[in-house]
């Protein structure tokens, strides 16, 4: 025989504070947005392009049925061994660079270092090398890139295994700026005045214990 059981709810607001702080443990947990670093992955992308990074890319399938082309970039975070972030594609010499990421990311001086070290080896080798980057293995952070460089010279003329590493180094670098951003913007949207914001703009309810309600 089926029966009605009342039940009092409560806003964030009305909860106290261990209750509260389980509230945003299940926003952390199932509420926030699976795509969230979409946004992270596209101003990368922008960067790559300036760099002379073409990201390699992979379909994926989309819920309305086709698919689209995404870029072939990795991350897992962020307090386990092995984090980091990782890309796939290739490296290649572009034109002002420098200029262009400087207006791009004025304050950004990470990024300024990269265009200058990829600068300086590009102009010593007479802005021939070239870069492949793979993924490989089950980490995704910047030494789970397996970097192959060459220099493209119609005379043979080979690069320094010095300048060889500066190009590593400054590809991986850029794995470990992504990571950087990306854990910033995980921070800022799991901290908790953020998740109080976007608890009380959604009107979600509670028990009294802050369980999630319906």
């Amino acid at each position: 025989m089926s029966r009605i059981i009342e039940t009092t709810v409560y806003q964030l607001d009305e909860l106290d504070a261990s209750a509260r702080e389980r509230a945003r443990d299940w926003f952390r947990r199932d509420a926030i947005d699976e795509d969230w670093y979409e946004f992270r992955f596209a101003d990368f992308v922008s960067v790559c392009a300036i760099l002379g990074i073409s990201l390699s890319t992979k379909s994926v399938r989309l819920m309305g049925g086709g698919s689209r082309a995404a870029p072939k970039i990795y991350f897992s975070g962020f307090s386990s061994q092995g984090d980091g972030a990782c890309y796939e594609g290739g490296y290649r010499f572009a034109r002002d660079s420098v200029g262009r990421l400087r207006a791009y990311a004025p304050q950004d001086a990470d990024l300024h270092a990269i265009a200058n070290r990829l600068l300086d080896v590009q102009r010593r080798n007479f802005y021939q090398l070239r870069a492949e980057i793979r993924h490989a293995g089950r980490y995704c952070d910047e030494y789970s890139m397996q970097i192959a460089v060459r220099r493209e010279s119609a005379t043979g003329q080979d690069m320094s295994d010095a300048d060889e590493e500066i190009v590593i180094d400054a590809l991986r670098d850029l794995a470990r700026w992504l990571y950087r951003q990306l854990e910033a913007e995980y921070d800022f949207i799991t901290a908790d005045q953020q998740i109080d914001e976007a608890i009380r703009a959604n009107g979600y309810s509670f028990t009294e214990d802050g369980h999630r309600f319906g």
